[in-house]
Parts: C-alpha cells; structure tokens; sequence
C-alpha cells in the first residue's frame, strides 16, 4: 500500500553541480549515488531499480512497472509520474501530454540516468513547478546487460563518472541500431512500451564524442523534413526554438547535434541523419516529436548531469503549454499518409540551403602528431571563438514510392509478420486459396558491406525491377492494408528500396541465392533447340556475344544466360517475396 507523504524537511545545497534536495518523510534514502558523491559516481542498475520501486511505494504519482525480457534475463521497467495518480494511459492521453524518456541505451553515457532520478523525485515531492497535464513515463535503464557490464576505462575519453557500464548489451548489440531489425529482447519490450505509453514527446538521453565546442548541451531532434509536413514545421519553427529560448533564460547555451569526426565544427556541419534503425528515427514513424540529447563527454559530470535535468524540465514545460496544438498537429499528421499518394525515402542534407547559426567553439589546428608523424587535430580551448556557421538542416528525399493499397505477405515469411504484430500493424489473414493480380518487384542490384555491422551484412543502394503479375496465395496469407496508423512503419520497412528496410537488413537474403541449377552436359541439348525454336532468343544471345566480351569467352555463362531465359529457372530467384496491391 502506498504511503501519502507530507513534504520534506530539508534541503541541501550540493556544491558541485548546486542541485537542491528534497528528502520525503519516509524511511527511505532518496539521495542519490551522485548526490552522495558529490557528481563524481552514478548508480548502479540495482540501485536505479530499488530508487524507483521506493519511489513508486512512498508517492501515490509515481509507479514502476515491468515490461517484458532483456537479453540480460532481467525485465525492462517503465517509471511513469502522473500528477493526478492514475496510470491508465487510455484515460490519460487525451487530456495530457505524455513524454517518454529513454535513459541508458548506451549505459557508459550515464548523464540521463541520473538526472532523471532527480527529476521523478522532485516532480514526487513539488520541490520544483510540477506540470498539471503533463505525464512523464521513463525507461530507468534500457540496456540492462550493459548496465551490469560495469567498468571504468571503456569510454576512453570522457570526463566521468568514475565508473559506468558498457555500450554494447548482454549479446553486444548497440540498442541505438536495433530499433527496426530488432534483433534483441531489448527492442522488441521497447515495441511494448513505445505502443503503451504512446508519447507526443520521445527524449532519449545520450553523450557525444567528437569534436570540441563551448557547450555542454546539444540537442538531436529528429529530422524536420522526414517527420514531414506540418508536424515537421511545428517541430522545426516552434519546439526547437522554445527549447533554446527556455534554456538560455536558465543560462544554459545548446546547439544542434555536432556532427563532424576529427575536423574542426566551423565549417560547418550537417544535421544527423536519424535512420529507422536509430531511437528517433523509429519513433518518428508514429509521428512523434523525438529528441536525443547529447551532452557534451569532455565537459565535467555534474555539469552534463544538471544540463540534462534542466533541458527534460524544459521540455516538460513546452510539453504543458503545447499541449492542445501538438497533439492536434499530431493527429492531422497521423492522417497525411493515408490519403497522399506518395511517400518520400531516402533523404540527404540539401547543401545548397544550409541554415546559419551562431556557433561557439574553440579554435582547433592541425599540428604535427608525435605518435604518427602524421597531423593531428588539436583544439585550443584558451581560444574560444563566437563566428557565423552553416548548418545543413534542410533534407531533400531522393526517391518516392507509390502508396500501394495493401501489401501481401506469404505466411512463411513469419518473422516479418511477427515483427509487425509487436508494432501493432493490423493483419488480415486470406480466408481462402485465391489468385491475384499485384504488382511485383525485382531484386536488380544492390551493394553489400564487407565487415559486419550490428549482427548483418547490409545492403544498400538497392535498386528493383516492377511488374503487374498474377500471383497464387494460399489460405493464411496475410492482406496487410496501408490504411492503419503504422502506415510509415510499413513502407519503410517493406518497400526495399528504404535505408532502413527489411531487405538492407537481410531479412530476404534467401531469395538472393539460386535454388535450382542446370548440368551443363545435358542443358547444351535444350539450349541448342531453345535456340532453334525461338529465333528472337537467338539473336539476342548473339548480339550480348558480340557486345560483351566477358560473356563471349564464358561458356558457362552463356548456358547460364539461356537457362534464365528458360521455364526451368525459378520464379523465386531475385523476386522480393512482399506483393504490392496497387490503389
């Protein structure tokens, strides 16, 4: 039973990041790790998930539950703070904001952990202005497996805590890459709580490398252009610059995400690009406002800390008094593409429309290394400059796809299907064995990585062939209709020509491979009358002879050729296996 408290008793300034705390009336210890240590240490994952749990049994506005399996073998949790006491989010979502704050999906970036600590337990105890329509709900630690992986050498550069878990989870996967392959338990409880909860706002908390600049804060929002439409110019024209404003009243500078990897910011450098695959990138399928923050890991713990507790009260802030247009603007957007009939992909910086910004850094060299001999880039931070940069946040799609008006799965592909059931996408099984005509595509050329990258071998630059074909599905065969909320989910990871798709994923690899082959002693025969018989054939084949020398000197693929030109090659080589029915 929970316990109603009266407010706290006394408040201590601490000295190195002048946080006040609030302590309840209770016979628990609501003073963190970091509190305790004066900014130099961060909790562990056990004493994140018993703060919380006391928490949730000392304050009727806070609860924790358990969502589903990591790959550690322990449960993911969902913190929520509700300032009327209930948790029923159907009840809750049409008159609150719902913020959904992710923290610790790459562990050793511990800055998020904390902080919200902090936040939840002021929120609990009104030590700081409490929203009145604003739910906040929390992954306390996502990458759990990482979180116990604990350590404190593996973030080679950053300037604390003293120790912190590790990046990659309990099968080493980084969290930060799964989010549409979903290759670990991780994602797919994440798919449950995402779904759940249903945020307007998604925060997921991180620390950048890089470059080095005045700031401890930068923000990572998504990109405005691929959240698209008039929810992207919200974000880009409304959010984002009353952020900025509500953090420089509190003395806080931010910046954009800065993007660069061994080379000087004021240049100028392009906005992230937030795939599918990445947290924001997920979210924003479902038209929600998502942000990364990205505290700065040379800057001192407590700073990054209490950077990141103030951004999130910001942000709770623009979440209260937005909340009538945002979910509004959301729910117009949630709409567009179910009547448009086209949808963007593959978007990259517009270089010929940056955006300038006023951009503090330090002035950096390049200088003679004593280690390589070759040069090195050396940042001079007694030499902080203020100058006028370009930022290229405007993106341009560098395709489009036709909006089909359902697409069929073939029930052996049960791993896709499974993949869209835990997004909740409607399936419709067919009731009967039935022919249809659908457009069809071919696989006609793609590049592979050479070196493994999270578990795969991606494709990318995928190119297909299209036709209308009468195609057999069997009884079961899934009907899967583009009109449903998960519309943009489906199409970027359906439709192979997506960054992000299912087939880069090689989800569809088996269809690559050729099953059926020919002996060549014998297929000379049928070729000699193939040819005999179709005297278009034949010239064809002559003319590629003459043409391509490679082909004219072998004989093999030449036999090969003409077996693809013949009944007995498969339908099934290089065909993409989703059908697309047209509108």
């Amino acid at each position: 039973m929970k316990k109603y408290l009266l407010l706290l008793l006394c408040l201590i300034s601490l000295t190195s990041c002048d946080f006040e705390k609030y302590q309840l009336v209770t016979d628990y210890d609501f003073e963190t790790r970091f509190e305790k240590s004066d900014g130099k240490e961060t909790a562990t994952y056990a004493e994140v998930i018993d703060f919380y749990s006391e928490l949730a049994e000392s304050s009727g506005k806070v609860s924790l539950e358990e969502f589903g399996e990591t790959d550690s073998g322990k449960p993911l949790h969902l913190a929520i703070y509700s300032p009327a006491e209930d948790f029923d989010f159907e009840k809750l979502r049409d008159k609150n904001s719902i913020i959904l704050i992710n923290n610790g999906i790459h562990p050793g970036e511990s800055d998020g952990i904390d902080a919200t600590m902090m936040l939840f337990r002021d929120l609990a105890g009104d030590s700081i202005t409490a929203p009145k329509n604003t739910v906040l709900a929390t992954i306390p630690v996502y990458n759990v497996g990482g979180a116990l992986n604990r350590n404190s050498h593996s973030r080679t550069n950053q300037n604390g805590p003293a120790a912190y878990g590790f990046r990659g989870n309990a099968r080493n996967y980084d969290l930060n890459r799964d989010f549409i392959k979903a290759d670990t338990r991780n994602a797919r409880s994440f798919y449950k709580i995402f779904h759940h909860v249903k945020p307007d706002i998604f925060i997921d908390n991180h620390v950048s490398n890089g470059a080095d600049y005045q700031y401890t804060l930068t923000h990572l929002f998504t990109q405005h252009n691929k959240l698209g439409g008039e929810l992207g110019a919200y974000l880009d024209e409304q959010i984002i610059p009353q952020l900025e404003d509500s953090l420089a009243k509190k003395d806080w500078d931010i910046t954009p995400y800065v993007n660069v990897f061994n080379k000087v910011p004021d240049d100028g450098f392009t906005q992230f690009n937030d795939l599918p695959r990445y947290s924001t990138g997920y979210t924003s399928l479902w038209n929600t406002i998502g942000m990364m923050i990205e505290t700065h890991m040379l800057k001192p713990y407590p700073k990054r800390v209490k950077g990141t507790y103030e951004l999130m009260h910001s942000m709770i802030g623009i979440a209260e008094a937005n909340r009538e247009r945002m979910k509004d603007i959301r729910k117009r957007a949630s709409r567009k593409y179910l009547t448009d009939r086209w949808y963007p992909i593959n978007y990259t910086p517009d270089y010929e429309n940056p955006t300038k910004r006023n951009f503090k850094g330090y002035e950096g060299n390049m200088i003679a290394s004593e280690i390589t001999g070759d040069e090195r880039l050396k940042f001079d931070t007694e030499k902080p400059f203020t100058k006028e940069i370009d930022y290229y946040n405007n993106f341009i799609a560098q395709d489009t796809i036709e909006i089909p008006r359902a697409y069929i799965i073939p029930q052996g592909w049960w791993q896709i299907t499974e993949l869209l059931k835990l997004n909740n996408i409607k399936l419709e099984p067919l009731a009967r064995d039935t022919t249809l005509y659908v457009e069809t595509y071919r696989i006609e050329d793609f590049k592979t990585r050479d070196n493994a990258y999270e578990g795969h071998y991606t494709h990318s630059e995928t190119r297909v062939s299209k036709k209308m074909d009468s195609i057999k599905f069997r009884k079961g065969d899934f009907m899967v209709k583009t009109f449903q909320d998960g519309v943009r989910y489906l199409i970027e990871t359906l439709e192979p020509e997506a960054s992000d798709s299912f087939f880069n994923w090689n989800f569809f690899d088996s269809v690559l491979q050729q099953k059926e082959g020919f002996s060549p002693y014998v297929f000379e025969d049928i070729a000699k009358k193939m040819l005999e018989d179709n005297p278009e054939l034949k010239d064809a084949f002559e003319a590629k002879k003459n043409n391509e020398a490679e082909f004219a000197n072998s004989w093999y693929n030449q036999l090969d050729w003409l077996h693809k030109q013949s009944k007995h090659y498969e339908e099934a080589h290089l065909r993409y296996p989703i059908f697309r029915v047209p509108r």
